[in-house]
């Protein structure tokens, strides 16, 4: 499952992201989605796009398709 495919109020668990894009995996490894890091799903704008999420005590706002790229667990 991705983060794209969590739902508004879902909790989850970063597993991997992006393996296939160094760069990529590096900036959300520095916004704190790295393997491990409990994820909440706040708010999904009305047409999808863009997901706000809280890590830790950090809002990020990210697109879809980044989050597509995002392999999490239910927690």
């Amino acid at each position: 499952m991705t983060l794209a495919d969590v739902a508004p109020s879902g909790r989850c668990r970063v597993i991997g992201a992006a393996e296939e894009n160094r760069d990529f995996q590096s900036r959300l490894y520095a916004l704190g989605l790295f393997p491990g890091a409990m994820v909440d799903v706040l708010h999904v704008a009305p047409l999808g796009d863009p997901l706000q999420v809280r890590v830790g005590h950090t809002l990020i706002s990210i697109r879809k398709k980044e989050a597509n790229l995002v392999q999490v667990e239910e927690d």
